[in-house]
């Protein structure tokens, strides 16, 4: 073989990812590794599950009883004829389901974001953090899906349980529900019958279409893990979706630095709707690099020019120190010091259905 046709055949395997080898694909972008993925603005950390037990039964830090203050949490019950109303007459709403779970219905288009229906956000129903507070609704009861987004793996995230639920609602629907995930997480999905025809693992800045809905991979500063040996072999990601011009940008889980979010800003120029993290943040001190606090998301909300924010990943599962109103509490605070307006960057009650302008 000629060293042109060598030349030209490595161009080929890399075009089509087809064989070129792991390695040497993600050696071409700076958010890749050898094993896995890496944040690009920070020094990612080593610490496992031994210094979380380390800060959470030896710190200095004090724990809310989030059981005990779970009736702080303002819920509803999920008024089901207003879901099915709004697909068929193509209302703009959005309902919240608790952590990072919301159904984002519009112009007859509905989203799901992070699903979550179990009572644990753990890989067993008996150990692991426990929900709570109520489910706001039947999860059978959900209108028509037309598109799933996934942030990263872990459990609270990614609920395999949530994902065989959808794959049956979505076997009864005139159309399938498409799924959208990181990098890595192709096979999980497969694993839990998610047909290929209907799965889409992206890179950063990678996009699918389908309709009048795009869907687009876009950066976040987090890490992964299911088990004590994969931390970061699948990547994790925010999200955009656009549906007919109208822009959700979905944070996923993340922490704060000075150049991703704006970009994500510059990029997408505004966002009409922005769901942005505001709990799981104490104590600061571990938490800091991978999870935002409300002062961080309020910066979020302004680098990505967002019309309106809504905060989630807070309110449902005893996963960080503060008491579960402390979020809202602070959110408030941090926007009233940032002199913006209050009804930009909101929060909802667990079930709660709010209007969204189109």
């Amino acid at each position: 073989m000629t060293f042109n046709k060598v030349v030209a055949l490595i161009a080929l395997c890399i075009l089509l990812n087809s064989c070129a080898s792991n390695k040497n694909i993600r050696s071409l972008k700076a958010h890749h590794t050898e094993n896995g993925f890496q944040n690009t603005y920070i020094q990612d950390t080593d610490k496992g599950l031994l210094d979380f037990f380390k800060m959470r039964f030896l710190g200095d830090e004090e724990w809310a009883d989030h059981f005990a203050l779970g009736d702080t949490v303002p819920v509803q019950e999920v008024d089901i004829s207003a879901l099915d109303d709004a697909n068929k007459n193509k209302h703009s709403q959005i309902t919240w389901l608790g952590h990072s779970t919301f159904l984002v219905q519009h112009n007859g288009v509905s989203l799901l974001t992070d699903p979550i229906f179990s009572d644990r956000a753990s890989p067993t129903s008996f150990a692991g953090p426990q929900r709570y507070v109520p489910h706001a609704m039947d999860y059978r009861l959900l209108p028509k899906i037309d598109w799933v987004v996934i942030s990263h793996n872990h459990y609270d995230h990614l609920d395999a349980s949530s994902i065989s639920l959808l794959v049956e609602l979505s076997e009864a629907q005139d159309s399938p529900i498409q799924f959208a995930v990181p990098l890595g997480l192709a096979e999980f999905m497969l694993d839990n019958d998610v047909k290929s025809e209907n799965l889409h693992e992206l890179d950063w800045e990678q996009s699918t279409q389908n309709s009048a809905v795009i869907v687009q991979a876009l950066p976040s500063q987090h890490w992964s893990a299911r088990g004590l040996s994969d931390k970061r072999n699948t990547l994790w990601a925010s999200w955009v979706v656009t549906i007919n011009g109208y822009k959700i940008w979905f944070a996923g889980d993340t922490g704060y630095n000075n150049v991703q979010f704006k970009r994500i800003g510059e990029q997408l120029e505004s966002v009409d709707l922005a769901l942005i993290p505001i709990g799981a943040y104490a104590p600061r001190w571990f938490m800091q690099y991978y999870h935002v606090n409300p002062a961080e998301a309020v910066k979020i909300h302004q680098e990505v020019n967002s019309k309106l924010s809504i905060g989630m990943h807070w309110g449902t599962f005893p996963l960080t120190a503060e008491a579960p109103l402390a979020p809202v509490v602070e959110l408030k605070k941090q926007l009233e010091k940032a002199a913006l307006d209050t009804h930009t960057f909101v929060t909802l009650k667990v079930g709660e259905t709010r209007p969204l302008k189109p």
